[in-house]
């Protein structure tokens, strides 16, 4: 079952880019970890202060191994830093995935190999 972070959070105006770029090697880091397939945290273009977090895990498992470790540790103390706010991030367990895309490269809103 695939676990799927979303959600976004707020650091302060003109010190967003910096936290980034002071928790880019923790992202890239956290990607090693066992089940971890995306792992992001992004700018929002549109606003001075969001950060978007999405995250994909292959298990529960995977997932709370990350939230009891090292790297998770250091993300949240690195962020806590700069004064993170307005944090919306939910987890979401997901039974069925396909591509957008059908074989013939159409759009699909539906679930079409059910």
């Amino acid at each position: 079952m695939t676990i799927l972070i979303n959600g976004s959070l707020h650091l302060p105006a003109g010190e967003r880019e910096k936290a980034l770029a002071e928790t880019a090697a923790l992202v890239e880091e956290t990607r090693s970890q066992q089940g971890c397939k995306h792992y992001v945290w992004s700018a929002d273009p549109t606003s001075d202060t969001r950060v978007y977090v999405y995250e994909n895990w292959d298990s529960i498992e995977d997932l709370a191994a990350h939230l009891a470790g090292p790297y998770y540790q250091n993300m949240l103390a690195s962020l806590g830093k700069y004064g993170v706010s307005d944090t919306q991030v939910s987890k979401f367990k997901i039974a069925l995935e396909e591509p957008v895309y059908d074989p013939e490269g159409k759009p699909r809103a539906d679930f079409f190999t059910e």
